[in-house]
């Protein structure tokens, strides 16, 4: 008989590792197809087969997955955003071709392009911030000037709050603009800006499995115009109104954009209207959050995800109810990492459930303000967020290192 095989579109910096973990506990076998498997450093270190191929390629994709087939049985295939959520799309295509279950493509194109996205949730009546496309840095300093400073500028098509900026003024404008349209940001399409209305207020983000919403958390960020998130709760701290305000419009979005199949994450902010859309991502939140979502109430989302993609019965039933909370580990300055330590001394304090560090000494440190500037993080979590709070800053203390300056 042959083994079974899950395949993987593309790696994951932060969620790759546990797909294939829990791949293997159901007794899958992964097999990662990527344009560039040496980005992923858990594939070399813990032995995982992958297979160099053209993943913006469908064809070449197809082609790839049926000479695996000839050796293994194909159980199901799934992926992750890659650069951006076209790669996910293309998973979907991926699962038509093999009749496998799988995302709507064309709904996952809808949700990675941000302009159809916002352009579907406000003809659905969803709350969004005012929004306008620009292709160049006239069309955005005319954009800023009717919504009004200040704003968020971004690129149209991207994920990790990459290129993502605070502009509050017009000289931040100007530059921003310069930074993404001079050469220094890379499209992978034609470059298409989307200048909007910085909506204030506390941020939350909603993990959503099929149409049901299983957990909804809070965070806050570092210091602005970027937004590179600092520490994330789960469950966030919300009265029964205010939760179920986040799942009606959850639901809205998932009806205005022909999601409900697998893994959603939608991003919020709480203000004096109430719950407005910043971001709809048709996939499962990269990061701690599914971490963080299985520490506070049992579910693991990752896990349940791929029983859905082979075909299985997923249980998403919440188990306990504790809080989880991750702080991350933001460097204050460009460099080269001398040292960083602690490490193991705060992986002992009990109720820390993970401590990682993304680099390691003598790396070069380079902020971006985005997903890529945490040196690491920790994650604990307990019955109540006063002590999950108190653990987490005793083993955050314990933790040092030393950044020389270039």
């Amino acid at each position: 008989m042959a083994r079974r095989a899950l395949i993987l579109v593309e790696g994951n910096r932060s969620i790759g590792l546990l797909y294939v973990k829990a791949a293997q506990r159901l007794g899958l076998y992964p097999i990662i197809l990527s344009a560039d498997p040496t980005q992923y450093d858990y594939i070399a270190t813990k032995s995982i087969e992958a297979i160099r191929v053209d993943t913006d390629n469908l064809d070449a994709l197809i082609q790839e997955c049926s000479r695996l087939r000839v050796a293994y049985d194909i159980a199901g295939i799934t992926g992750f955003s890659g650069l951006d959520e076209s790669v996910y799309a293309t998973v979907g295509e991926l699962c038509r071709y093999f009749d496998l279950p799988g995302p709507n493509p064309a709904s996952i194109e809808r949700c990675y392009n941000k302009f159809t996205q916002r352009q579907l949730l406000a003809e659905a009546g969803v709350p969004i911030p005012a929004y306008r496309l620009a292709t160049n840095a006239t069309d955005v300093e005319s954009s800023a000037a009717e919504i009004g400073l200040p704003v968020i500028v971004k690129p149209a098509v991207g994920s990790g709050s990459s290129g993502v900026r605070l502009c509050r003024n017009v000289d931040e404008l100007a530059e921003h603009t310069t930074h993404l349209l001079g050469g220094k940001h890379i499209w992978r399409s034609a470059p298409r800006i989307l200048t909007e209305e910085f909506a204030q207020g506390p941020f939350y983000s909603a993990n959503i499995m099929g149409n049901e919403v299983i957990a909804i958390g809070v965070a806050d960020f570092g210091p602005p115009p970027h937004f590179v998130f600092r520490e994330t709760i789960f469950p966030a701290p919300l009265t029964d109104h205010e939760y179920k305000r986040i799942v009606d419009v959850s639901l809205s979005c998932l009806q205005a954009l022909g999601l409900g199949w697998g893994p959603t994450s939608i991003e919020f902010r709480w203000t004096k209207l109430g719950p407005v859309v910043i971001e709809v991502n048709p996939r499962l939140a990269g990061g701690a959050s599914p971490r963080l979502v299985q520490l506070s109430c049992g579910v693991d989302l990752i896990t349940e995800h791929i029983k859905l993609v082979i075909g299985e019965e997923w249980d998403l039933r919440g188990r306990y109810s504790h809080t989880a909370v991750v702080r991350h580990l933001i460097p204050d300055c460009d460099g080269t990492l001398d040292w960083i330590d602690g490490g193991d001394q705060a992986a002992a304090v009990p109720g820390v459930a993970d401590v990682k560090f993304h680099i390691q000494p003598k790396a070069r440190i380079v902020r971006r303000g985005d997903y890529t500037d945490t040196l690491g993080h920790v994650i604990a979590a307990s019955p109540s967020l006063a002590r999950t709070q108190e653990i987490l800053q005793r083993a955050v203390d314990l933790i040092d290192w030393s950044i020389a300056p270039y």
